[in-house]
């Protein structure tokens, strides 16, 4: 077996594999990338058995075969090579391969392909979907999935599409997103799954990639499939019952505050710059203003004002400052609206033009 393809060509597409190669592999060959050539065609492959990526390389194949080489040292002798046409032949009797480019010649021992899993097949027709309003929901959603696997199902985003809607739905229980998005064009059928946040975001960096192409998603019991153009991803399904977010949603709020958002968000940024060690971010509202403030003991304090059409007793409450940032940041639009109920009662973070996406925080109790 014996491939050739320019140096960019392999390199941008082991970069993109090589996002899941296994760091810590209990299986050697878990480590590498898979190269396989049949019928002409190269893939390469790799997978952490969670996320399995597989991209079809633009090059020549003599030859059909498959190899396993080891990953990152793989991605760093093809980011070192010259530009021009680069060599990657088998050599199965020195148990290496030899890769060449110019006058660069470097052999590399193999792991052992048969330990590599299969990458899935897929089965039935798939569910054709546009590729922009898939990326742009997850970029808003994705941030609020728990990272903490001790909660695994909060650790994934729940997607359905149903007709011409796509909703995503993220929690990890101190912050709740809810993005409904119109997809243009009905889908043949229903899809619900808890697909992990980290598949998710690797999915929106392929569309990004090649934003023209259409996605294609295969779904089964405990596992998705989104090949988008000449890239495939493959997930496994988070199992157990997702929250009912709708009962988390307080049917109606005291106070509605409509803001601008660019202005709230960069407010927020420079205070929070103070807010650290847990420390909370403080938001005053009184007669036509709010104060949003912030102090690290031992480091000191930070407070701003800006005008906001609030009426009423005053209301202070405190919230993670990264929770408020990434809420103001994953909406569209020049005006936010802040809703509010108590200090002691979730906050909401909503578009002011649409009612397309809700952004729901825990508040923090205040030290008066």
């Amino acid at each position: 077996m014996k491939i050739t393809a320019s140096r960019q060509a392999l390199l941008d597409s082991l970069l993109v594999v090589s996002r899941a190669v296994s760091a810590r592999a209990a299986l050697q060959a878990l480590s590498g990338i898979h190269v396989a050539a049949a019928g002409g065609e190269v893939k390469l492959r790799a997978t952490d058995m969670e996320l399995g990526l597989e991209v079809a390389l633009d090059g020549k194949a003599e030859g059909d075969g498959s190899v396993v080489i080891p990953g990152r040292l793989l991605v760093e002798v093809a980011r070192s090579l010259p530009d021009g046409e680069v060599g990657v032949e088998l050599r199965e009797s020195e148990r290496d391969v030899e890769i060449t480019a110019g006058s660069s010649r470097f052999h590399l021992r193999i792991l052992p392909a048969d330990d590599f899993p299969r990458f899935p097949e897929t089965e039935g027709d798939p569910v054709e979907l546009q590729a922009q309003p898939m990326q742009e929901t997850i970029a808003r959603v994705a941030r609020a999935a728990s990272r903490d696997e001790a909660r695994p199902v909060l650790t994934g985003v729940l997607v359905t599409v149903e007709g011409e809607e796509l909703t995503m739905v993220a929690t990890d229980s101190y912050r709740l997103a809810v993005k409904r998005t119109a997809l243009g064009a009905a889908a043949a059928e229903k899809l619900e799954a808890n697909i992990p946040a980290r598949a998710l975001r690797e999915l929106a960096r392929l569309i990004e990639a090649a934003p023209e192409e259409p996605l294609k998603v295969w779904l089964s019991r405990n596992q998705a499939i989104f090949r988008v153009g000449s890239t495939a991803l493959s997930s496994r399904l988070i199992d157990g019952q997702f929250p009912d977010y709708r009962q988390l949603l307080p049917e109606s709020y005291d106070h509605e505050v409509k803001m601008p958002r660019t202005e709230l968000l960069e407010v927020v940024r420079r205070v929070s710059q103070l807010a650290q060690r847990n420390a909370a971010l403080r938001m005053s509202f009184s007669e036509g203003e709010l104060v949003v403030s912030a102090e690290t003991p031992d480091l000191g304090d930070a407070r701003e004002g800006l005008p906001a059409p609030y009426s009423g007793e005053l209301l202070e409450i405190g919230f993670n400052p990264e929770f408020v940032r990434d809420g103001l940041e994953s909406i569209d639009g020049d005006e936010v609206v802040v809703k509010l109920i108590s200090p002691l009662r979730p906050g909401l973070l909503e578009p002011a033009d649409t009612g397309d996406f809700s952004y729901l925080v825990m508040p923090i109790r205040l030290n008066v």
